[in-house]
């Protein structure tokens, strides 16, 4: 015990954060690796007029990521957030590896690939999950509001990441190009594995064990003033009471009873038009859609992946700067309307001028990019953190993190399928649609949560069910 406590003490509060903010670089590298991965899976395996088959490939790991959250949030609950992280990164790594060696068994191998990036996806879901999680319980208060946008900025790095090392193994065969560009998404996962073995277990959940005296051990590793550390150990014991009673009083059906109801569908509304509205189109197909506009390759269209990886990184710095000087539903509301405009006006353009530059919708979609990451991105996830009240939180968070998921599969799922059968335009346009309806929702739907306490926020879903109830018609 006391050679664990002061290996254990040893551990600065600067690498328990970064390897949070690893967790990120992680989770990115996988959303972007397929990007470059595709266009030479597709020449390798003769996918290129298999359409279900690409989508299937593509959205497999986010289909396995609306089960790998759900569960891991159960688990770690029983387990421990850092053993979870732990066995996250092992079946991140195994099945990346199982990815990057796929046999070449014909069509069999497209089915193979699927079922393994689902089994992956279980640990991309638990990893997103968790990790902010445990941030999230081992930061000071005051440093619990950055974190959001710290950690959409590690995502969006791991994906430019991602972009990059798919650029820089282009000329390499083909097979074995799209086959390192996957099984190398182990890397990150072994040294997040060897970052968190050296970790300590989050003291929310060690109360919660009734381990006591360990977490405040933790505690005094990672807080410099002890009266610090007993005000935090007497705040967690009174949240996990309050946590506690909520959970023995609530139910699912609770989440739809006229006190609450108007903000789960607010909070679950926001987190499913995220991903409705197309993002996931650009970062995965954007080589295919080039290809489709200019008629080059995808495989020499691997530069383009890097660009919108830039303007999403820069873009996260921007919210970080941004953030407590502009209301949610504001930054919500224009965003939204510009990524419309960007996704509509190709096709309205490309139908009055028919000789339009193909390269014009390239050019709008970059400026979704741009308006998508300070805004939606991680907007989403801060207005989810703030919008239900303590008694539902568990369950609404997760069912809102389902929603994103399915909606992240589907999209990964139909474009290939949608591009097969209309013109790229047009499809852009349908996800212009839904991004307007996503204004009009945040702006009928979702309550205005800056500068205002839960309690606050709570106190206006209970007024609105009030409304509702006593004028049913509405």
């Amino acid at each position: 015990m006391n050679v664990m406590a002061k290996a254990e003490k040893k551990i600065s509060s600067a690498f328990i954060y970064f390897f949070g903010s690893f967790g990120g670089i992680l989770f990115g590298y996988d959303i972007g690796v397929m990007t470059g991965a595709l266009p030479f899976l597709q020449a390798d395996w003769h996918l290129e007029n298999a359409a279900s088959l690409v989508g299937w490939i593509t959205s497999a790991v986010m289909f396995g990521a609306i089960f790998g959250g759900a569960l891991a949030g159960q688990l770690s609950d029983k387990f421990g957030r850092r053993k979870m992280i732990l066995m996250s990164a092992i079946v991140f790594m195994v099945f990346s590896v199982l990815s990057g060696v796929s046999p070449d068994m014909g069509e069999a191998s497209a089915y193979y690939l699927i079922i393994v990036r689902m089994l992956l996806g279980l640990a991309v879901g638990a990893a997103s999950a968790l990790v902010p999680a445990y941030m999230s319980e081992m930061a000071p208060a005051k440093a619990r509001g950055r974190l959001s946008g710290l950690n959409q900025t590690m995502i969006v790095s791991g994906m430019l990441l991602s972009y990059v090392v798919d650029f820089l193994l282009k000329d390499l065969p083909g097979e074995w190009a799209w086959r390192l560009m996957l099984g190398l998404a182990a890397v990150p996962a072994l040294i997040l594995f060897l970052g968190v073995l050296r970790l300590p277990e989050s003291p929310r959940f060690l109360l919660r064990k009734g381990d006591e005296a360990q977490a405040r051990k933790v505690l005094s590793y990672i807080r410099k003033n002890p009266a610090d550390i007993d005000q935090e150990l007497a705040s967690i014991k009174e949240t996990a009471k309050e946590e506690r009673q909520a959970n023995q009083k609530t139910s699912w059906s609770t989440l739809f009873s006229g006190k609450y109801r108007y903000l789960v569908i607010a909070g679950v509304g926001v987190a499913a038009f995220q991903q409705f509205q197309g993002a996931n189109a650009i970062f995965y197909y954007i080589p295919l859609i080039v290809q489709k506009a200019t008629g080059q390759a995808a495989s020499s269209n691997l530069m383009w992946p890097i660009v919108q990886g830039i303007i999403l990184v820069i873009g996260s710095l921007v919210y970080m700067w941004i953030a407590d000087k502009f209301n949610r539903r504001t930054l919500l509301m224009v965003g939204g309307a510009v990524m419309g405009l960007s996704f509509i006006l190709p096709a309205v353009i490309n139908w009055v001028m028919p000789n339009m530059n193909p390269m014009t919708i390239v050019v709008f979609l970059c400026i979704y990019v741009a308006f998508y990451s300070f805004t939606w991105a991680p907007l989403t996830w801060v207005l989810v953190g703030e919008i239900f009240p303590l008694a539902i939180r568990g369950r609404a968070s997760g069912l809102a993190s389902s929603f994103n998921w399915i909606g992240s599969w589907l999209v990964g799922l139909i474009f290939p399928i949608m591009t097969a059968s209309m013109p790229q335009e047009a499809v852009f346009a349908i996800f212009g649609i839904i991004c307007i309806l996503g204004v009009i929702f945040v702006k009928t739907c979702v309550p205005e949560t800056r500068g205002h306490t839960l309690e606050e926020i709570e106190d206006q879903g209970t007024n609105r069910g009030r409304v509702k109830a006593s004028n049913p018609e509405n």
